[in-house]
């Protein structure tokens, strides 16, 4: 059950109370995936999300059921190799996207794969999204875009095919599928994750009304490169208080 400490830790009143409440990974797992159900990656059960942990153990999100649907309690705990140690549901057979992108980068502690709405239209038009915005500019670098879409990545050889289209880039557009997004932490994930969708609902906007300048690409690098790499400040917090606000029991263990 959730203690009444924690709900009183979500006020938005940083002078008197924290920002956010004390939070295991499990918790953090589960409001990340709310919080993007709400963001527009929502494509029924579709999307996994897992986050390395220091130990080597991998959060996930399990198979079965929908991000608006997930607790703390749901989180399950793989192995290194992708097997299950710990946790009530399945894991999705596209764990391998995930396991190739850990063996290959060290810099990259959490990935996230969904088919969001405007991301998406992107992804059937094969065209990148272009920056019309200062919340489009948060995050800066390349989207890497790949096209060669042949089914789910749930097979190694399609898993391995997608990292090595994604580089050393944060995020990538799949043709005719989703998005990947990856980051360091869960702070940067979700800044990222909601820029890039951000980015992909504005740019259809302007470029359905016919008009539209994008910002200059070296104001998108600066603006991009100080704010991604603090994952803005504040603002994982104010979203973990927005959720819990509409249900505490996301902390449910």
């Amino acid at each position: 059950m959730v203690d009444q400490q924690l709900l009183k830790a979500i006020a938005p009143n940083p002078g008197r109370y924290p920002l956010a409440p004390e939070l295991c990974a499990q918790a953090k797992l589960a409001l990340l995936a709310r919080i993007l159900f709400d963001e527009g990656y929502d494509d029924h059960l579709a999307g996994h999300i897992s986050w390395r942990q220091e130990d080597g153990n991998i959060l996930m999100t399990p198979w079965e059921l929908t991000w608006d649907e997930m607790t703390a309690a749901d989180i399950v705990t793989l192995n290194p190799e992708g097997k299950v140690i710990e946790g009530e549901w399945n894991v999705t057979p596209a764990v391998s996207l995930h396991l190739e992108l850990y063996r290959r980068r060290d810099d990259i502690n959490l990935v996230i794969h969904n088919h969001p709405r405007w991301s998406s239209v992107f992804s059937g038009l094969h065209q990148l999204p272009p920056v019309f915005d200062q919340t489009a500019a948060q995050v800066n670098g390349d989207i890497a875009f790949f096209d060669e879409y042949e089914g789910t990545v749930n097979q190694s050889s399609e898993a391995a095919a997608t990292a090595d289209a994604l580089g050393d880039r944060k995020w990538a557009i799949l043709a005719n599928h989703g998005v990947v997004i990856t980051a360091d932490n869960i702070r940067q994930a979700y800044l990222r994750a909601m820029t890039l969708e951000m980015r992909c609902r504005l740019a259809w906007h302007v470029q359905t009304a016919g008009k539209g300048k994008p910002v200059d690409p070296a104001i998108v690098e600066q603006t991009g490169g100080m704010i991604d790499a603090s994952g803005f400040p504040f603002l994982w917090e104010a979203m973990v208080r927005r959720a819990l606000r509409k249900d505490p029991g996301i902390l449910n263990t």
